[in-house]
């Protein structure tokens, strides 16, 4: 963020955002990185963009062109701020690209992988492309011709497309356009040696490996999609359109019916961004800014290949000695002992305490999912309920929700149809479930419903127990490797009434709900959360020990930021650890001298959200599913549960002042706004990274997953 465009109190999201996205670049550039991980991290940073341009520069647009000129928090008005988004943007993707063939390309030639184009491959090798070409491409093409007789065609966001220009034998010249299959790798592998080998299939084993783009392939065949014409010019491009949703609930008889016709809507959303590879003549240009109704200004022009998503292909070859390496997590130490004993042994478990699961060091699949599974197959399990907000596309966790309903179990999901970019598998799990006989609920009209609940209920001797797991991640087997996240399992009643209850209030009609150990939002989280930093200070002004650590992924709900830097104002140290944008400005003077604030990012996504407050010397904790953004505390239900146990809330202090530390590697955000990478010593040396520190200690203790 450049800190010429923040105002006094509050930096802008916006520009946040591509903040965070520059430190996924650096990741990219930083040469401590395994190489392949390296090239992951350009993957990731196109695809944060698409996103980012498909929702907050189109909703953007959107507003600008309603003539909503409502100004910023951060003072920029939205012309403003649209042009400094552009800007920052085009300087980003620059950079990305100067990574990409300054110090990506040769690092990967240096280790026999080569990006080539058509013309640099030996001709036995373009020989068996043509015929892979003729057998697995040329039967899913389609060309497009532009004529008055065949308009502008639609062309869908992030597809990877050929603008040709034709010429007939009279000389007259002719548009046409060609999609590149989307079923088919980015790039496609062939043998630098020539040794035999399918081609799309990169096999390291054999020797070197070149890849060469697919549209190199298309655009070298062209020829056989347009016999008897000239083949004039070849250009790629790459259209981004606006891809948000908005349902209106109140409207809305059936809120599935209502998503369904959305998403079809969404797929002819408005151009916002019109990617061009370098070299494109005025011609073809014209056409399309023309076709597309886009503006100069919603052009990048960039070396090819375009599209740097697809990189994906290469991150994923067999080469171990290029990424991170392995990793497999612990089962939790209090149910290592269980873990492949009886299926009751696991609420036994939970009986015997609380226990604080820290993902992916801790196994996911021998916790979350292991409750799941066992309480659909326990006959004395009467009732599960969940909440869905993301889940994975062959998910354990649907099927034993079905497993469950088939036994006649009591099962309620709640499916969050308007879960962004998964709307539609959640509508084909909706489905599913209620076909297998799941009371599936899609929760509160113009609320998203975000938090991470699941709910058992046991018949046990003495009466009913509940069993409950409050999170800060998503049920989704597979990402529960890959981002870091919390969850709290427990059979404490006081938790097990709060959950019930919010249930309660989202399957039915229960809106003056009241909780003993849950904060829920909207109606009590950020009111929550600021009396506890507003105690933080009168805790201070008596002498008491007052101090306020949080770890979130954003932070732009002004209230709050208002409350820390009161705080920080008053003399309370306030240490902050954000992943994502972030509003706040830290080191201010007259406003956020005592007010901290750290970015980390690495081979996990950084996901928990944990609330720590001094509270006079009895420190009072929180998780969940909730950050400090308007949308989490205004229009979603979530969920921050309190830690009673004095090991968990030292484990979790511990992890916040470790995040802290300035021998732990991480971004420091400066007064101007901007980020400061402190990844290094003095001597060049790299700093403890976090994430490895607890893989480490993982490896230590506790049983591996088998």
């Amino acid at each position: 963020m450049n800190g010429e465009l923040a105002s006094d109190r509050y930096g802008d999201r916006e520009l946040s955002w591509l903040a965070f996205n520059q430190r996924v670049l650096e990741l990219a550039e930083d040469a401590d990185q395994p190489l392949l991980e390296r090239v992951r991290f350009l993957s990731i940073f196109s695809s944060n963009l698409d996103e980012f341009f498909m929702v907050r520069v189109a909703g953007l647009q959107r507003r600008m062109d309603a003539g909503m000129a409502v100004t910023a928090a951060s003072g920029l008005s939205p012309r403003q701020l649209m042009d400094a988004i552009q800007v920052r943007t085009h300087e980003l993707v620059d950079r990305q690209v100067t990574c990409f063939e300054t110090m990506i390309r040769p690092a990967l030639a240096g280790e026999g992988i080569t990006l080539v184009h058509w013309d640099q491959l030996e001709e036995h090798e373009q020989d068996r492309l043509g015929k892979f070409f003729r057998k697995q491409i040329y039967p899913v093409l389609t060309p497009l011709a532009v004529d008055p007789a065949h308009p502008f065609p639609y062309i869908r966001g992030l597809s990877l497309n050929l603008a040709v220009i034709l010429k007939d034998e009279k000389g007259k010249t002719h548009f046409a356009r060609v999609k590149i299959p989307e079923t088919l790798p980015r790039f496609i592998a062939v043998d630098a040696k020539g040794k035999p080998r399918q081609p799309g299939v990169a096999d390291l084993d054999k020797g070197p490996t070149s890849f060469v783009p697919i549209e190199d392939v298309v655009s070298n065949h062209l020829a056989e999609l347009f016999p008897g014409m000239e083949i004039a010019g070849v250009h790629t491009f790459r259209v981004t359109r606006n891809e948000d949703v908005e349902v209106e609930e109140d409207d809305a008889e059936n809120l599935l019916k209502a998503m369904e016709r959305e998403l079809l809507r969404r797929r002819f959303g408005p151009p916002i961004r019109l990617e061009v590879a370098t070299g494109i003549s005025e011609q073809a240009m014209k056409l399309l800014t023309r076709g597309l109704r886009i503006t100069e200004k919603e052009v990048f022009e960039l070396p090819a290949p375009l599209d740097y998503c697809g990189l994906n292909v290469i991150a994923d070859l067999a080469r171990p000695d290029l990424t991170y390496p392995p990793f497999v997590p612990n089962t939790h130490p209090s149910l290592a002992e269980v873990e492949s004993a009886e299926p009751s042994d696991i609420f036994a478990a939970m009986r015997r305490g609380d226990m604080l699961l820290h993902h992916p060091y801790d196994s996911f699949s021998t916790s979350v999912q292991t409750l799941l599974a066992q309480a659909a197959a326990d006959p004395n399990v009467l009732t599960i309920k969940q909440t869905l907000y993301r889940t994975s596309g062959d998910s354990p966790i649907i099927d034993s929700l079905i497993d469950a309903a088939q036994a006649g179990k009591q099962v309620l999901a709640l499916v969050e149809l308007k879960a962004r970019f998964d709307e539609e598998a959640n509508i084909t799990w909706a489905r599913k479930l209620e076909e297998a006989g799941v009371h599936v609920v899609y929760g509160v009209v113009g609320l998203k419903t975000h938090c991470k609940l699941m709910l058992v209920v046991r018949s046990e001797t003495g009466g009913l127990r509940r069993y409950v797991h409050v999170g800060t991640g998503n049920y989704n087997p597979k990402t529960a490797r890959l981002y870091e996240d919390l969850g709290l399992l427990t059979c404490d009643p006081d938790v097990g009434q709060d959950v019930t209850r919010l249930f309660n209030q989202l399957s039915g009609y229960a809106p003056a709900s009241t909780f003993q150990r849950l904060l829920v939002a909207p109606s009590s989280i950020r009111s929550g959360l600021i009396e506890r930093i507003n105690q933080e200070i009168t805790n201070h002004e008596a002498g008491l020990e007052a101090w306020v650590r949080i770890k979130v992924n954003s932070v732009v709900d002004e209230a709050t930021i208002d409350a820390l830097y009161r705080a920080s104002g008053a003399g309370v140290p306030v240490d902050l650890v954000v992943r994502g944008i972030c509003a706040v400005r830290s080191g201010v003077p007259g406003l956020s001298e005592n007010l901290r604030v750290r970015s980390i990012l690495g081979r996990f996504l950084e996901h928990a959200r944990v609330y720590a407050f001094a509270n006079a010397g009895d420190p009072d904790v929180l998780i969940g599913s909730a950050d400090l953004m308007h949308r989490n505390l205004d229009r979603r239900v979530e969920a921050l549960v309190n830690l009673t146990s004095q090991e968990h809330v030292t484990e979790l202090l511990d992890m916040l002042a470790l995040s802290m530390q300035p021998t732990t590697a991480a971004w420091d955000l400066q007064p101007d706004g901007s980020w400061k990478a402190n990844r290094c010593d003095g001597q060049g040396h790299p700093l403890e990274d976090i994430q490895t520190a607890f893989m480490n200690r993982q490896r230590r203790s506790g049983a591996r997953v088998r």
